[in-house]
């Protein structure tokens, strides 16, 4: 008898959950449970039957494996919706996930990357309610982001954050609480693999797919010079004769590669830290650059930003998850929960 009131109990019990709405993935972090859910944003569909047939990591998995009929599909596109229906129903999906059969609809806190138009934004917010949510909050990235790296983000100094995930690279200086001067760029992890992609097509006339090319870059892929240079094994299609072909690649390829995406986010960078206010900036120097998302674990990155700026540059614990981390721990934190609950108060954070 008390077994059936507990779980009764927890269907009426709606807890707010915070979303990282990636490129990439989808990460979905529940009040007092932590991240329960990080699959890939991938939705593969049925274009004959109008159906979701695979979500995450099952759809992936399907990525150029699929008769015609059935499209493996990316929503979002550079931090931002692309594709309203096929977005609404995956966060239906994940929502119903992550919560399971409550019977209160939760509470919802978005992250968003910057550089986003109010069209893109309020596009997120009315796909969040529609998939289920009774309320909606948007939440800058790069605030998440330092909040997730556990760096004091309400105190009066300042903190510079570079957060390169899927498809955006964002950046800002964070001091009370707030972002004081920012920037970004639409280049970032999926940026990478397309040129390393391009870079193999160009020196060895081989294609490979858009997974294989983001392997190459886990294993093999740098930035930065080392003396023991990696290799690596890829097989791909050859452009001139069809056929399979194996060839052998080194790190010290991904230099060239990567070396155009990785200028397009050094230039932002230099750009914010000369935008950075006086007062800030020793503040900057003593605090170092903090680096988030996935993208900031490619080999070097880390040693190439120190030497070009100047600035110690680190890269925060478990990157991938600063966002998310960041997101959930703000949910019990804002005063967002007790006013009223409607489309009006889901504004994002100034």
């Amino acid at each position: 008898m008390i077994k059936k009131i507990r779980e009764l109990a927890r269907k009426f019990d709606s807890k707010d959950i915070g979303i990282d709405l990636g490129t990439a993935n989808v990460l979905v972090y529940v009040e007092d449970k932590g991240i329960v859910l990080n699959e890939p944003s991938v939705v593969a569909i049925d274009t004959e039957a109008d159906r979701i047939i695979m979500v995450g990591q099952k759809a992936q998995a399907m990525m150029g494996r699929t008769p015609e009929h059935i499209k493996t599909i990316r929503p979002l596109k550079n931090g931002v919706v692309a594709q309203y229906d096929v977005t609404l129903r995956m966060l239906q999906y994940f929502i119903r996930r992550a919560c399971g059969d409550m019977f209160f609809r939760p509470r919802v806190m978005i992250c968003i990357p910057g550089g986003v138009s109010d069209v893109e934004k309020r596009a997120v917010i009315d796909a969040a309610l529609e998939a289920g949510a009774r309320a909606v909050k948007l939440i800058d990235e790069p605030v998440a982001a330092a909040i997730g790296a556990g760096l004091s983000v309400n105190a009066p100094e300042g903190h510079l954050i570079l957060d390169i995930g899927g498809g955006v690279t964002d950046i800002a200086v964070v001091s009370l609480g707030g972002i004081v001067v920012s920037d970004s760029i639409r280049v970032a992890g999926y940026q990478f693999d397309e040129a390393i992609v391009a870079h193999i097509q160009k020196k060895y006339a081989v294609h490979i797919g858009e997974r294989t090319a983001e392997q190459i870059k886990i294993k093999i892929g740098a930035v930065y010079e080392h003396k023991n240079a990696k290799t690596m094994k890829v097989r791909g299609r050859c452009m001139k004769e069809g056929l399979p072909k194996e060839i052998t690649i080194s790190s010290k390829e991904m230099l060239e590669a990567m070396m155009e995406p990785i200028s397009g986010i050094m230039e932002v960078l230099c750009r914010v830290v000369e935008r950075t206010p006086p007062e800030l900036v020793p503040d900057i120097i003593n605090n170092g650059i903090t680096m988030t998302g996935g993208g900031s674990l490619l080999a070097g990155l880390d040693l190439l930003i120190t030497d070009v700026t100047g600035i110690k540059t680190r890269v925060a614990k478990n990157p991938a998850h600063c966002v998310v981390n960041g997101c959930g721990r703000s949910l019990s934190k804002l005063a967002f929960w007790q006013e009223r609950e409607n489309v009006e108060d889901t504004l994002p954070l100034a």
